[in-house]
């Protein structure tokens, strides 16, 4: 039991206190978790949970794992959590270089979040529209696209719903028809700068982008001299199978945004740059107070290493195909519940034809963690770690919620 969490008392009074304490900001589940190992997390009661959430795709390597709790405790034991960035900090320096050799790409900007990345992302898109000259400041988002909740982000994300209540919003931002190609052709202009799109939209309904629609996009940002932007903050960090979905349909933006399971847990996030988009920020352009500090540069160090030897995207494909087959075993099995299974690597869902409400709480009471996603698919984004025996545990216990509903329905 952990000592800090236990002090305060049952679990009921901690969500009580919670409830009159916190924002309500977020509708949580009346869960407290004091604890974890592996791919498990376990409560301030002792229940234990089987993990597919994973701090919705941030913990990468499950829990407990040694590498990276060595390193964060080496940078605690040291005494110097944060630097300004006036100063060059060592952990900073190695994460970019290694961050630079799994994404191909050419610079870095070290930031807290994905909405900050996405921010970063923006800014720069603007002032590449400014460069020699020029006034473009339009940018081309998706919709269903998901890419933060800081005011920049919000209005790039192309869903209605977070919208509600918080115009005006940032001018020069349309949204064209995800995998869409002439859509996106017609809102481009003489004033547009730029296209951002999740490879593998998240939030949306875990929709992976049609290669050919990829590809048409980096020809046409080509041949318009618009930067392309890749959101690749839930389906980055090894998450698709590759380090970077990019790579996994060979098709290479401007601009990358990363955060999430950057530094295994620790909030981080980045934006990384090639060719040109890579200069055109300078001194006073942007900044990030914590932005690349030693604790959350000493975990991405460990996981920007995993990715590089190979192995741990190895695991994902393999884990990636057998997920896949499981649960199409489970879509034929319960067609009337099970509309569609999609998603690359581990990042999977199921479109269901009942509230994922209804599923995710018959999994939580059995002692699964699931999300959703969109409005109506069931969401698996597992720690990278997982084995083929908890896949199956996952499955079982999601085919007991699906039978239960069926049976429900008779």
């Amino acid at each position: 039991m952990n000592k800090a969490i236990d002090a305060y008392g049952p679990m009921q009074r901690i969500i009580e206190e919670g409830q009159r304490d916190i924002m309500h900001t977020y509708a949580q589940f009346p869960v407290v978790f004091a604890s974890g190992h592996g791919r498990t997390l376990v409560d301030t009661e002792g229940k234990e949970y089987l993990d597919f959430v994973a701090g919705i795709a941030v913990n990468a390597l499950g829990y407990g794992d040694e590498t990276l709790a060595a390193a964060l405790k080496h940078v605690i034991d040291n005494g110097v959590l944060h630097c300004s960035n006036l100063y060059w900090n060592p952990y900073a320096v190695n994460a970019a270089k290694l961050l630079k050799l799994v994404s191909g790409m050419d610079k870095v900007f070290f930031c807290n979040s994905g909405a900050e990345a996405n921010e970063a992302a923006l800014k720069l898109a603007r002032k590449f529209g400014h460069l020699d000259g020029g006034h473009r400041s339009g940018i081309i988002t998706m919709e269903h696209s998901f890419h933060g909740r800081t005011y920049g982000a919000i209005t790039a994300t192309g869903q209605a719903k977070y919208h509600k209540d918080f115009d005006p919003l940032l001018p020069h931002i349309s949204y064209a028809v995800f995998n869409d190609f002439e859509s996106v052709c017609s809102l481009v202009d003489d004033d547009t700068c730029a296209i951002l799109v999740e490879p593998i939209q998240g939030e949306g309904g875990i929709i992976p982008a049609e290669k050919e629609f990829l590809v048409s996009l980096r020809k046409l940002c080509d041949e318009k001299n618009l930067l392309l932007m890749f959101d690749e903050v839930q389906c980055g960090m090894g998450r698709s199978g590759m380090p970077f979905a990019w790579q996994t349909y060979g098709v290479k933006p401007d601009v990358l945004t990363i955060a999430k399971a950057l530094a295994g847990g620790v909030p981080a996030g980045a934006m990384v740059a090639s060719g040109v988009a890579a200069e055109i920020l300078q001194p006073g352009d942007h900044a990030a107070t914590f932005g690349g500090n030693l604790l959350a540069m000493s975990g991405a160090c460990v996981m920007l290493e995993r990715l590089a030897e190979g192995t741990l995207c190895d695991h994902v494909q393999a884990m990636s195909a057998y997920f896949l087959k499981a649960l199409h075993a489970l879509q034929a099995k319960y067609p009337s519940i099970a509309v569609d299974v999609r998603g690359l690597g581990l990042m999977l869902g199921i479109q269901l034809s009942v509230p994922p409400r209804t599923v995710v709480d018959g999994a939580m009471s059995r002692g699964l963690l699931v999300a959703s996603a969109g409005y109506d698919v069931l969401r698996f984004v597992p720690p990278l770690t997982v084995t083929e025996g908890e896949i199956d545990r996952a499955v079982g216990i999601i085919d007991e919620v699906f039978a239960s509903l069926a049976s429900q329905s008779e």
